[in-house]
């Protein structure tokens, strides 16, 4: 979501029932390595759209002619017109040195915190309301905009608010920047086979 926010305020009970949602999400050894940063003052979500308009720029200037004309029209933030912002931390040393289930895959950890995102998405959706992920920012840049100790790491900024419409087709996809791979060039039997699309 970008471009359909309403500028309404959720409301903080069906903002509260989309962070319980999130906060059930299943984690390595129970670790639980989530915090949720709500986000509403209107200088700081200027202050944090300035800095991505600014990634985005360079983004852009990075691309060659053709690309950067179909990246041109594509919004890929609605920071403001939200009026409410997530951001989901990770703090790596929750549940101590000894994680049940992070002793050979370490990242097990943020993968469970990027749980807690997709619980709060399904939960969104489920409640009308409209999620975008914003990723063209630099993590010390917003460490420092929310104050996070060293040790805690910004995953994602989501914007969060009621929509008029929720689309069909992702924008990315609806722009010609790339379209959805079908689900057969994804399943592999047994063996991995390759990639059949890049």
């Amino acid at each position: 979501m970008r471009a359909e926010f309403t500028g309404e305020p959720i409301d903080d009970s069906t903002l509260w029932r989309i962070l319980e949602a999130a906060h059930c999400a299943p984690s390595v050894g129970n670790s639980q390595p989530w915090d949720f940063v709500v986000v509403r003052e209107p200088v700081t979500l200027r202050e944090f759209a300035a800095h991505v308009a600014e990634r985005r720029l360079d983004f852009a200037r990075s691309l060659p002619t053709e690309r950067a004309h179909t990246f041109a029209p594509v919004k890929i933030e609605g920071i403001e017109e939200s009026g409410t912002g997530i951001v989901v931390v990770h703090d790596d040393s929750r549940g101590g040195p000894q994680v049940l289930g992070r002793a050979t895959v370490p990242e097990t950890g943020l993968y469970s915190t990027i749980l807690a995102i997709q619980n709060l998405w399904l939960a969104a959706t489920a409640e009308q309301i409209g999620v975008g992920w914003v990723s063209f920012y630099d993590e010390p840049f917003l460490a420092g905009l929310i104050d996070l100790p060293a040790d805690i790491r910004p995953v994602a900024w989501l914007c969060i608010g009621p929509v008029t419409e929720f689309q069909h087709v992702p924008d990315l996809e609806r722009f010609g920047w790339r379209d959805r791979r079908p689900l057969s060039a994804a399943v592999h039997r047994e063996r991995y086979t390759g990639a059949t699309g890049k």
